[in-house]
């Protein structure tokens, strides 16, 4: 079975495309492209399930035409429209000092001066000029974190965890 931790979400479904099996896919991490895997996870009804690729062609720089083992018509391929598409952590080429914003979703984030679990990272805003980390504390609040290279010390993919300077008063708004 796979788990949540085990992967992470690197794009969405769309329109069958064209008549033989045939899928658009929206991507918002290009692993995939980087890294040889001969299967990318859906999310099928809240279940993580692997399906092969048969093979894959860039429509632009957004978009990606998939075709999956077995699915092999148009009807086939729609009863997969807007499925989530996530990819394995354990294939990805990433590392310590490399990582997409999609793989650190997930991650805890800890003050270095408190020493304290700030929270889980839920979703990291790139809408604006200033990175955000969207965060939800252990009470359950969102609170906001500049995801600033000059705050981050530390990156440890293995336990999961971002340890930060964060500003003095920050957590406090």
């Amino acid at each position: 079975m796979i788990r949540r931790d085990d992967v992470y979400k690197i794009g969405k479904l769309g329109k069958p495309h064209g008549v033989k099996g045939e899928i658009t896919f929206a991507i918002t991490d290009d692993v995939f492209d980087r890294v040889d895997a001969e299967y990318l996870v859906l999310d099928i009804n809240g279940i993580l399930v692997p399906f092969y690729m048969e093979e894959y062609r860039f429509k632009n720089d957004e978009n990606v035409l998939v075709k999956f083992e077995d699915i092999d018509t148009q009807e086939q391929a729609r009863n997969y429209t807007g499925c989530e598409v996530y990819f394995p952590r354990h294939l990805s080429d990433s590392d310590g000092e490399h990582m997409s914003w999609a793989e650190i979703i997930g991650f805890r984030l800890v003050d270095v001066p408190t020493g304290k679990v700030v929270g889980t990272i839920d979703h990291v805003d790139d809408s604006t000029i200033n990175l955000l980390f969207e965060v939800t504390t252990p009470e359950g609040e969102e609170v906001l974190i500049p995801a600033s290279n000059d705050l981050i010390e530390e990156v440890n993919a293995e336990k999961k965890e971002i340890r930060m300077a964060i500003p003095e008063g920050l957590l406090e708004l």
